[in-house]
């Protein structure tokens, strides 16, 4: 795998606890570097893309949906590298083909791309939405690629009314870990809770298309990021000494996703945590250990993490990149009180992303003291972070009184795009400021 880039580990802590501490938090940093972006990168990698239209009654209204999302998934097979196979299936009441005819992946070609357009062209919306069957055939399809990088997206426009809530779990718990799902919703007419439990149950990400003209821009930027990837089936490795408690692993950049009821064990004292494929990126994990409290002056390694992915068949993993976090106790005040920067900061965009979710629920179920407190404290918490985007979005939802101390009042009349794009993206984050990279100790940034 010639095209596989080169992986950092960096860990970003204080290492100092007080006397009696036991809590030890790091931002441990990711970073692949390298040459995936280059031609043939998903190829080297053996990839597989599946295309998966919805095309229930409700795509023809307007009728605008349903040509802008065969437009989308034209667009998508351009993006689609020679030499990567794929597929498009459509999805109503059941999953069907749209191109190849049969139940199989194909190599992208001039004829093949050509064929899989025309087959595009030509359908037609009817049925309900049963998104666990679109799913099924999708994994189904990537059974016979699940040695290289495979990725789907998935577009609906409404809510998975023509399955249980159960059946659809039955599918994710099928299909997890074995391909990588990006979901979209165009209109206003699905459910984010629904997209982003199954986004977040495949790694994939969630997002609005409120305009259907969008779709097209969307979708080719969807499938050149999967065309990036290089690595599949990239895992965290996190090993804790006997006696310790790994309270939680997150990922905290690009995006705010819980990986803790994630793990798999796999050695004494380590499990692993799925990351999905990567390319040339960086994401930043949050990681909580609970140690048993040790001398003054002792130094302990709270946490061993590893980046790792899998080996041949039969063989271990292979490990691309370690790092430690560390506990040392100490009677120093100054030392151990210091709380470090980018901890403080991607705290503060987990709860950002939490009480925008909980904000808006209480908006809809009435509950407006409820609502205005978490959303206030949105405000305040986007403000401190700089996270502009969020702080855009809140501000199309309340009248931000004071962002210092979150005083805010509810708008009566709300746009459902609004309010749904402050949903999808409440999970989205930035870095710290002014820096791209950890801060060194002692910064105040953040």
């Amino acid at each position: 795998m010639s095209e596989q880039p080169q992986f950092t580990i960096k860990v970003d802590q204080n290492k100092f606890l007080p006397e009696g501490g036991r809590e030890v938090h790091a931002i441990v940093s990711v970073e692949g570097t390298g040459s995936p972006a280059g031609p043939g990168a998903a190829t080297a990698a053996g990839a597989a893309e599946v295309i998966i239209i919805d095309t229930s009654g409700s795509m023809s209204y307007p009728d605008t949906k349903l040509r802008s999302a065969i437009a989308a998934a034209q667009t998508a097979i351009d993006t689609i590298r020679d030499g990567v196979h794929f597929a498009v299936i459509s999805g109503a009441n059941s999953a069907k083909m749209v191109y190849p005819g049969n139940a199989v992946l194909v190599r992208a070609d001039a004829k093949t791309r050509a064929d899989a357009k025309h087959a595009l062209s030509r359908l037609q919306a009817s049925g309900g939405t049963a998104i666990g069957s679109w799913l099924r055939l999708a994994d189904e399809l990537f059974d016979a690629h699940q040695e290289g990088v495979r990725h789907a997206i998935l577009l609906t426009d409404g809510k998975n009314q023509h399955e249980t809530a159960e059946e659809l779990d039955a599918v994710l718990f099928r299909c997890s870990g074995r391909f990588v799902c990006d979901c979209r919703g165009v209109g206003t007419d699905w459910e984010v809770a629904e997209l982003r439990k199954i986004s977040s149950a495949l790694l994939g990400g969630v997002d609005i298309v409120a305009d259907p003209q969008d779709l097209v821009a969307d979708f080719q930027a969807m499938t050149e990021a999967a065309m990036g990837k290089a690595v599949a089936d990239v895992m965290l490795r996190v090993w804790t000494p006997q006696a310790a408690k790994l309270r939680y692993v997150k990922q905290v950049m690009p995006s705010v996703e819980d990986l803790t009821g994630r793990r798999v064990e796999a050695a004494a004292q380590a499990g692993d945590y799925p990351l999905g494929a990567w390319g040339a990126e960086s994401r930043d994990y949050h990681i909580c250990v609970e140690v048993p409290p040790g001398d003054v002056g002792k130094e302990l390694r709270a946490a061993w993490v590893k980046l790792m992915v899998p080996g041949p068949a039969g063989q271990e993993p292979q490990v691309l990149a370690t790092g430690n976090v560390l506990a040392q106790w100490t009677d120093d005040e100054a030392q151990s009180t210091r709380i470090n920067a980018r901890v403080a900061h991607y705290t503060g965009q987990a709860e950002l992303a939490e009480v925008i979710q909980e904000g808006l629920q209480a908006r809809k179920d009435g509950d407006l003291d409820t609502a205005t407190a978490r959303l206030g404290r949105a405000v305040k918490l986007a403000d401190e972070a700089g996270n502009e985007a969020i702080t855009t979005m809140l501000r199309k939802v309340v009248d931000v009184v004071d962002p210092v101390t979150g005083t805010v009042r509810l708008k009566k009349n709300v746009n459902k795009v609004d309010e749904m794009e402050l949903d999808t993206r409440s999970t989205k984050t930035v870095r710290t400021r002014g820096s791209s990279h950890p801060n060194p100790p002692g910064t105040g940034e953040g």
